[in-house]
């Protein structure tokens, strides 16, 4: 891959990031600052894109008509949807979905987005692969799996809503940006990496696990993508 590009939601998720970042020149584009520069010798662009689904599909469309990246890799926090994924835990990838897409009024299934080839869009399997045994490596401490993540404008601290997503798109975790991510990427024809470690279970004890388990989060999120920049 000739150059990288890095979105993560919050400043929290990109600042190590970017300190150890070389020769780095700062652009900024739609109130965003595009970190380019490289990261373990790998041309990177490090970006925050703010949270959100449309802040994360305007970030990653820049990446590629200004810099041109090859391949969008997507780094944060998320709340569980299973039970045997625990806080701390790292999901990767397979593909994304929009949960909060519904045009059910119209005989589609939850998630569809008419007029379109797909609504669920797939990560590049071999990089899928790759993050998943990196993963084993940096964070032994830790699990990882690989499934689907699902997306939506909501911060899901509800049993009842989070219930509701997993029997309708049987999610590995839910957060805010990586399925507008995916498919930004996935209309420009490249490859996306969705990187997701938990800080919540996305029910009623959400806010709580949140601020005290984020920092650690992050910071497993960090060791990936940082060994990560090795073997892509």
């Amino acid at each position: 891959m000739n150059k990288i590009g890095i979105i993560g939601a919050m400043d929290e998720e990109v600042n190590q990031l970017k300190g150890k970042m070389q020769e780095v020149q700062v652009t900024s584009r739609a109130t965003m600052e595009f970190y380019a520069g490289k990261l373990k010798g790998k041309e990177v662009v490090v970006v925050r894109s703010g949270i959100g689904k449309v802040n994360a599909a305007i970030c990653a469309q820049i990446l590629v008509d200004e810099f041109e990246v090859e391949i969008v890799i997507n780094t944060g926090i998320a709340g569980s949807l299973r039970n045997e994924i625990n806080i701390g835990d790292i999901v990767i990838s397979t593909d994304a979905m929009h949960h909060d897409m519904d045009v059910t009024g119209f005989g589609h299934e939850y998630g569809i987005i008419p007029r379109m080839e797909t609504s669920v869009f797939t990560a590049d399997s071999k990089i899928v692969d790759i993050a998943y045994n990196v993963c084993k490596k940096v964070n032994p401490d830790i699990n990882v799996y690989c499934g689907r993540i699902v997306s939506g404008d909501q911060f899901i601290n509800d049993k009842d809503k989070k219930q509701w997503i997993v029997d309708h798109f049987q999610g590995y975790c839910t957060e805010m940006e990586g399925a507008a991510i995916a498919h930004t990427a996935c209309l420009n024809q490249i490859p996306f990496l969705i990187v997701r470690a938990i800080s919540d279970k996305a029910d009623d004890s959400a806010h709580m696990d949140y601020d005290v388990f984020e920092e650690k989060a992050i910071e497993h999120s960090v060791k990936l993508i940082l060994k990560l920049m090795h073997e892509i």
